[in-house]
C-alpha cells in the first residue's frame, strides 16, 4: 500500500525549508515537517552541481527507492524534503539507503517496535 505523495510546488519546498527542522550527513540534508495529514509526502531535490541530468535523476531514483522500501516503518503526516550533495554523484545504492535510513533515524521518523 502506499502511504506517500510527492511535493510538487515549490511553495511546499519553501514552506518545509523555512518552518522545518533538519538534519545532515556526508550524502544528505532532510528537512521534515509536520502536515497534521494520515501520510507523508516527500520532496526530493538535487542541484545542478551534483552532475548531468543522468546523474541527477540517478540520486534521484535511489532516494525514491530507498524510501519506497522502507515506507512502512515511518510515521505518517509529515513532509519530507531530501536534498542530496554533491559528494553523493557516484554513490552506490546501498549506500544511498544507509544515508537516507541514518537521517531519518535521527529524525524520529522511524516508528520504534
Amino acid at each position: 500500500m502506499k502511504f506517500s505523495e510527492s511535493l510538487k510546488k515549490n511553495q511546499q519546498f519553501r514552506e518545509v525549508y523555512k518552518k522545518g527542522r533538519s538534519l545532515a550527513n556526508k550524502y544528505l540534508v532532510i528537512y521534515v515537517l509536520e502536515n497534521n495529514q494520515n501520510k507523508n509526502y516527500l520532496g526530493i531535490s538535487v542541484s545542478k552541481k551534483v552532475g548531468n541530468s543522468v546523474v541527477r535523476h540517478r540520486l534521484a531514483r535511489l532516494i525514491r527507492e530507498s524510501y519506497r522500501l522502507h515506507e512502512d516503518m515511518f510515521n505518517s503526516g509529515l513532509n519530507i524534503v531530501v536534498v542530496v550533495r554533491n559528494s553523493a554523484a557516484n554513490i552506490s545504492y546501498h549506500e544511498m539507503d544507509s544515508a537516507l535510513l541514518h537521517l531519518l533515524r535521527l529524525h524520529k521518523i522511524i516508528k520504534e517496535v
